[in-house]
Order: structure tokens, then sequence, then C-alpha cells
């Protein structure tokens, strides 16, 4: 018989469960804890559990645990790169990154990527699979653990489309969230997707308080189709469309995230249309100077050109701000430090 998957449970799924098989509701309220507040890596540790309470845990339950496989150590800014693996031994990545307001964490929500992205390593190899609500949150909780900080912001913006693994991550929004979890604020939860326009729709009207991010890149349909495939499914207005709806729908401002990249969308006309897009969806923008992949052929602007592009975003009333750059002397991209790894014979990683 097949074990369920018991992380991925919510604490009313689990209570009825238990019931079900003739246990007491109140042992639901333990184990949650265990697991979403203690951050348990295992049933054997839970000791206020009977034995054979937690033998029958064993039998019926999958529980699922990454494991860290590396971590690098930023020694310039101490952002941290994890590399885990996954029960069945693919490998996924997160970032700690540390800010004077708090501590926040980058997850992947899918091992390997289809969208396609041009100057994004995570696509590079395609799509292997999503990843469950469990290892979602196993993310976060490892990190947490192994930092021994308080995690208070997650961005869903590392490795996969969070959007084409919708149904996962909603649950992990909602479990994340929970009262009886770490309880992370909503209002401190990223969600960055590509454009897929009916999941920003249909987030939309999951009553959440999340922020949603917009990989835009391009400020045009044509110039968003070299860099983007998702660009040949949805038009520029379509995904924008969805976006001004989400906004009108939970109040919360939409942020595009721009990629910038020497000499294919950083001159100033580009700047002069995106603030023509930001502008009614009363947008944020936060610009990135694009982190070179060995993969890949983009350089970044140089600084004088993303400070006057910055400048001129903000001479029309747009509210822009540089991301900061950090772990640049680490595996700093997007699904570099996985790459690497799958390089690698027998998965051995080379030291940075």
């Amino acid at each position: 018989m097949e074990q369920i998957d018991i992380k991925s449970l919510t604490l009313e799924e689990l209570r009825g469960q238990f019931l079900s098989q003739g246990e007491k509701a109140f042992r639901a309220e333990q184990v949650y804890q265990w697991m979403h507040e203690k951050l348990a890596e295992d049933f054997t540790v839970m000791s206020n559990l009977p034995k054979t309470f937690r033998e029958w845990l064993e039998t019926e339950y999958e529980y699922v645990t990454l494991e860290i496989v590396e971590v690098q150590r930023s020694k310039l800014d101490g952002t941290c790169k994890y590399l885990f693996r996954l029960p069945d031994g693919h490998v996924i990545e997160s970032v700690l990154m540390r800010y004077h307001h708090g501590n926040s964490v980058c997850i992947s929500s899918q091992a390997g990527c289809r969208m396609g992205c041009r100057f994004c390593a995570s696509a590079i190899g395609g799509l292997v699979r999503n990843l469950r609500t469990s290892e979602m949150l196993e993310q976060v909780y490892r990190i947490q653990q192994d930092s021994k900080e308080r995690v208070s912001n997650v961005v869903v913006m590392g490795t996969g489309e969070p959007l084409d693994n919708y149904d996962n991550l909603v649950r992990f929004i909602r479990m994340l969230t929970h009262e009886k979890g770490l309880h992370i604020s909503q209002r401190n939860l990223t969600i960055s997707t590509c454009g897929i326009v009916p999941e920003i729709r249909r987030l939309a009207e999951e009553e959440l308080a999340v922020t949603l991010a917009l990989s835009l890149h391009a400020v045009t349909q044509e110039k968003r189709r070299e860099l983007m495939p998702i660009a040949n499914r949805y038009e520029l207005r379509e995904v924008l469309d969805a976006c001004g709806y989400y906004f009108r729908r939970t109040g919360r401002r939409v942020t595009l995230e721009y990629s910038l990249v020497a000499g294919v969308n950083d001159s100033d006309e580009d700047a002069a249309a995106l603030a023509e897009l930001a502008g009614p969806l009363h947008a944020h923008v936060n610009l990135i100077p694009v982190n070179p992949v060995t993969e890949r052929n983009f350089v970044q602007p140089r600084e004088k050109v993303v400070d006057k592009f910055k400048k001129n975003l903000e001479k029309n009333g747009i509210n822009a701000t540089l991301r900061r750059e950090m772990g640049r002397d680490i595996d700093g991209a997007c699904g570099q430090l996985r790459r690497k790894y799958v390089q690698q014979p027998a998965g051995k990683l080379m030291k940075s």
C-alpha cells in the first residue's frame, strides 16, 4: 500500500484521517505541531506520542525531509545557497538572504522548468517534475533549522514556474501561513510568475494577501517573445490585464520584475515604454541587472546605464528599486548550483 505524504496534509485533513482510524482528534494537533512548528525530522522525536502510535505512523505515512547536499556561503553578504536532495534523488536549490528587515528565503516550486526563458539557468534541461507541498515547505523548514534564525519572508522565485504547480503552491501558502505552523504573514510572501494568464486570475480569487510578481523583462510583445517562450501563448496585453485584475481583486500592488540585459532591453525608449505599462497598474518595478549564466550570452548593462534607466522610470512617477545583488561570489543565479551538480560525474560538486 502506498504511503500518504503526511506533511502535505492540512490540519483539517490530518484530523479527519486520524478520526477515521479511531484515533483521538488531539493527536492531529500534536503531530501537526511537531511537523510544522517544531520542524521535527522524523516521527521518532515526537516524544509526547505513544510508541505504538509512532510505529503506526511510520507504517501508514511517508515523512518527507529534505537532505542538505551542499551549502555555499557568501563571504560578501552572508547569503547561503542550499542544494537539497529530494526523496526520489532529484536535487533542487533554495537561497537564504539576510536583510535588515529579516531573513528571506527563496524557494523552488519545481525540479527544473519548462518555461524556457532565455536568460535563466533554471530552464536548461527542462522540467523534471512538480514539487509536492511538503517539499516546498521543507526548503523553508530546513533552512530555518540549519541557520537557527527565523525566516520572516518567503519568495517563490527559485527554479520552476509556481503557477505551473498551482494546487501545491496554494496549499503551500495556506500551510506556511497557518497559525499552527510557522505562521509567516501572507503579506510577506511573494509569488513570481512569467505570466500564465488563467492562473493569475485564479489566484486572485483565492482570497490570499500574497504579492504577485510578474517576470516582465520586455515592453513589447515581439521582444518578450525573443526572451520568453510563454509570450507565444499569451499576449502582453492579456498578461497585464490579468495583473490589473489581481490588483483590483486583492488590493495587493503587483511587482514587475525587469531583468536588464545590455543592448537588449535597457534603452531610454524601453524605460519610457515600461513606465507606460506600469503606471495604470500602480505597479512597483524591480530592476534586476541580469546575473551572468555560463550557458547564456547575456551581460549586465554598465552601472551608469542602470542608474539612468531607474531615474527615467522615477521621472515618470514609477516607484522603482534596484535589486541588491546578493551571493555573487557563489552560484547566485537561479538554477546555477543545481546545474553544476547534475553535470558533475556521479553528482560531485566542484567547490566554489
